[in-house]
């Protein structure tokens, strides 16, 4: 055991190999696993919204796999069991916290443009393209970062090859996994264009009609397509064969000639999936309370926003604040901290990102005291020149927050020697592009709809517009807290733009409020973008005193058909244990798992 690992206590190691040696074979189709919003225990945690996903990390991890492993497998799985929110079609972005060195490292995978791709890829007639049928398009399609993701990871940070890796989740795809009602439900929301192409209905709507709850489904060329990945190495996507029917779906999107959806070609070559490459890049950190709190950065607005709404919280006391009060100030600083990200986070390889500064405490003090305690600010609010900035006063340009995809997965992994993951990866929108592959079981990302179609703000650069090889924005957040340079908590979550709120949420939940991180994870949400109204959950509606109080003081709420976000999380708890959570209802509640539970 390396020298800084975490020490088990008691004679805990021996009940696990006795548990172990009764393992269920892998070739046998075992019952999906329970799910719990929360699992205390040793030798490490995963967290994720899937039960088989979250049992082949632990499982990966009581074999002798480290956090990365463990992260790569549950994500492979997730692939297979929660395909219309990430897959090997699409990108992400993964933060690992190295016990060794106490480092934080982040990797972006998110996917790129054609080079091809211009201002104007989603203007036609100078006019942009209604944005449901950008989404259902070839156009829309981005490089898929995800497989780039897995094998960077595993080189960099694992212990086990890609081929090894993705042997439980080959093995899941074949043998099945059991229909739950979010699985039949998300087919159900996209039946009609998913009825478009065949090779998405064949997979998905066998028979014309979704999968039954409580059926075996059974995905044998996603298990065929990891295989050749996992034995010839993303070289098989980004230089083979799968990238070349990639292309041709791309450039030759395959619908039934009988459908009446207008479904545009895109550009994406294999010189363009040759291009690809991962990039590691420097955490955001934050200092907050005294913690370390480490983000992904940009084309990811997530670490900088989440951090720079910190640094406004910094100035006000959350923790003995009324609920209200807290509620209050969480909210302003959200709708500035957005106004900022919309105006200055882009691709840094295209846009001179001002992150230093949006990161700065002084930057954001003079944020913190445009917010006035009795009265809410009126959006949209306008940015601030974060290398130039006037204290105390506000902008004359507001910079509201474009649409965003919100179908979206997180995991969240720690090991015995006290490594950690936070990984966010996405398609997109639910279903993605809606295309799959044909013969390859995967559908395609629609990420480059997350870039902006034209300006948003008229006369006033936009850094998300299109561009060759660009990588589009993102609200992804992936976050490690450390206390003195060891873990503390780390989160992440789903939800388009709402994940960077949802992240500060639980973040303040567990830090300011004194919730647990299970209570931190399940509260009830709300999420002010720099718009009139605050998106929000019924639940938050239900606390009726803390509401019309808000709405004196000026905020606007907007309640939301659906939940906002599914967040996991994992804590070290000391003495070698691990409490891995996640939802206890949001997207019919997520899996928490740790190695070897106890009470």
């Amino acid at each position: 055991m390396p020298a800084n690992s975490f020490r088990l206590v008691g004679s805990a190691a021996a009940v696990l190999v006795l548990s172990a040696a009764f393992a269920v074979p892998a070739s046998a189709a075992p019952p999906t696993p329970p799910k719990s919003p929360e699992a205390i225990g040793y030798f490490g945690a995963v967290s994720s919204i899937d039960a088989d996903a979250s049992a082949i990390g632990t499982q990966v991890l009581r074999e002798g796999g480290n956090a990365v492993d463990a992260a790569v497998a549950t994500a492979a799985a997730l692939g297979v069991t929660d395909p219309f929110s990430a897959g090997i079609g699409g990108g992400g972005f993964l933060v690992f916290y190295d016990a060794r060195t106490g480092q934080v490292h982040t990797l972006d995978g998110r996917e790129t443009a054609p080079s091809t791709a211009d201002a104007n890829l989603f203007v036609e007639n100078g006019t942009a393209i209604p944005f449901a049928e950008a989404v259902t398009s070839g156009l829309s399609v981005g490089v898929p970062g995800t497989p780039g993701t897995w094998q960077d990871a595993l080189r960099k940070w694992g212990t086990r090859s890609l081929s090894k890796t993705l042997r439980p989740a080959i093995d899941l795809a074949r043998r099945g996994f059991t229909v739950d009602k979010t699985f039949h439900d998300q087919v159900a929301n996209n039946a009609a264009r998913f009825a478009a192409f065949p090779s998405t209905k064949s997979l998905y709507l066998q028979g014309g009609q979704p999968p039954v709850e409580g059926t075996t489904f059974r995905n044998p060329d996603l298990a065929d397509t990891y295989a050749t990945v996992g034995s010839r190495g993303t070289d098989a996507l980004y230089r083979g064969q799968i990238g070349a029917d990639i292309v041709k779906t791309v450039q030759q999107p395959p619908v039934d000639p009988a459908s009446t959806l207008k479904v545009r070609p895109g550009k994406l070559s294999a010189a363009d999936l040759a291009k690809y490459r991962t990039i590691e890049r420097d955490p955001t950190h934050a200092r907050y309370r005294g913690l370390d709190v480490y983000g992904m950065p940009a084309p990811s607005s997530g670490g900088l926003t989440v951090a720079e709404s910190l640094n406004i919280l910094e100035n006000f006391d959350l923790k003995n604040a009324s609920k209200t009060d807290y509620y209050h100030y969480f909210l302003e600083s959200t709708r500035l901290a957005f106004a900022d990200r919309n105006r200055w986070i882009g691709d840094p390889a295209f846009v001179d990102v001002p992150s230093k500064e949006l990161l700065s405490q002084s930057f954001a003090n003079t944020r913190a005291c445009l917010i006035n305690p009795a009265k809410a600010g009126t959006s949209p609010v306008a940015p601030a020149d974060p290398r130039n900035p006037t204290p105390c006063q506000a902008g004359t340009t507001g910079a509201p927050t474009p649409y965003e995809g919100e179908n979206t997965t997180h995991l969240t992994v720690a090991d015995k020697w006290g490594n950690v993951v936070a990984y966010t990866l996405t398609i997109e929108q639910e279903g993605g592009s809606g295309i799959v592959v044909p013969g390859r079981g995967f559908l395609l990302n629609n990420e480059l709809t997350d870039f902006s179609f034209t300006p948003v703000t008229p006369g006033v650069p936009d850094p998300n517009l299109p561009g060759p090889g660009k990588r589009p924005r993102s609200s992804m957040a992936p976050t490690i807290v450390l206390d003195h340079g060891k873990p503390f908590f780390a989160t992440g979550s789903p939800g388009g733009a709402s994940i960077i709120t949802t992240a500060l949420e639980v973040l303040l939940g567990r830090i300011d409020r004194g919730l647990s991180l299970k209570d931190a994870i399940a509260a009830p949400r709300a999420s002010q973008r720099n718009s009139a109204a605050a998106q929000v959950e019924q639940a938050f509606l239900d606390q009726t005193t803390e509401v019309a109080a808000l709405v004196a003081r000026g905020q606007g709420f907007s309640s939301t058909p659906a939940e906002i976000g599914a967040a996991t999380g994992v804590e070290y708890l000391g003495h070698g244990k691990w409490l891995a959570a996640a939802e206890p209802v949001r997207r019919g509640a997520g899996a928490a798992r740790v190695v070897f539970p106890v009470r």
